[in-house]
């Protein structure tokens, strides 16, 4: 396990939705002047704080730059669930990019911008890639692709959007540890500092009129009211949007994924030979990037000429 060492700095810029504008929160580690970024985009239920283990790791090379996604974390909620949508992911990111290669426009420099995403994060990440004129320079898509499949769709509809409140902080990490053991992403095998900074970071505290206090998910409910409580009966295919990722991609799966099949994997390569594979055996959905063995592949592709 790869210690955090350090603690990054803050920062905040505002987007723009057709509600008003906005704040997104992101972490940054490393050095500001260093013309390398990697931008961490985290899954749809999560926020960028994931990514720490993997930030203070790249951090020695880049500057790695960790949004948490309007509705999550410490991002503002927005007041129309129907603004939760991957175009204005995509204009905040785009915003984002802006705001930290400012910098380097002013000094003359040209900045070198690569992507590390996480399920929905990696959408987000592949969308842009597959933009022209794209400013990013490689992707790694960590358990996701362009076809989603049905029986991960349906089972993200079993919780996400839930609004769960606990009385207590240990009842609330008991119930997150259980919630994610679906997945097959492996609670059980995540150490317990690890499952600890997700909770940490995940939680957030309530207090009612009646001044009672209570704990739940740091997320706005509404983020996910297009999947609560859905049967998918197929697949979701985005192949167009991926013919067009002229980019290198490092693909990341978990071998027991329910969400990113191996055929799905094999059929990205295929189509683009830029692409490469590695799988975590016992893993599901989705890799935590919070350990060496899954830490390092990053490293080399995103630093090896």
């Amino acid at each position: 396990m790869t210690p955090l060492l350090s603690q990054p700095n803050l920062g905040t810029l505002s987007g723009l939705s057709a509600a008003g504008f906005h704040r997104v929160s992101y972490t940054d580690w490393g050095d500001p002047e260093n013309p390398h970024l990697v931008i961490c985009v985290h899954g749809l239920t999560r926020n960028g704080r994931d990514f720490d283990w993997l930030a203070r790791r790249l951090s020695q090379d880049a500057r790695v730059i960790c949004p948490d996604i309007v509705g999550r974390g410490n991002s503002e909620w927005l007041g129309d669930a129907s603004l939760y949508s991957y175009p204005q992911y995509l204009a905040d990111m785009s915003a984002l990019i802006a705001r930290v290669t400012a910098g380097h426009a002013r000094a003359g420099r040209v900045p070198i911008i690569d992507w590390v995403g996480t399920s929905m994060g990696g959408l987000i990440g592949m969308m842009l890639a597959a933009t022209p004129g794209t400013p990013l320079r490689r992707l790694v898509m960590n358990d996701v692709g362009p076809v989603l499949a049905k029986e991960g769709l349906t089972l993200i509809g079993t919780y996400a959007g839930t609004d769960p409140r606990f009385d207590t902080v240990e009842a609330f990490s008991a119930w997150f540890a259980t919630l994610h053991r679906p997945w097959g992403a492996g609670t059980d095998s995540l150490p317990e500092d690890r499952l600890q900074h997700l909770v940490e970071h995940g939680i957030r505290r309530f207090t009612d009129p009646a001044g009672r206090i209570t704990y739940g998910l740091r997320y706005d409910p509404a983020i996910a009211a297009g999947f609560r409580g859905k049967v998918f009966d197929r697949d979701i295919e985005m192949w167009p949007v991926w013919s067009q990722v002229a980019a290198p991609v490092l693909i990341l799966r978990g071998a027991a994924s329910n969400l990113f099949r191996a055929d799905t994997a094999r059929q990205m390569i295929q189509r683009n030979p830029a692409t490469s594979l590695i799988e975590f055996e016992g893993i599901g959905h989705a890799p935590a990037l919070a350990s060496d063995d899954q830490i390092e592949p990053i490293a080399r592709f995103l630093f090896t000429p």
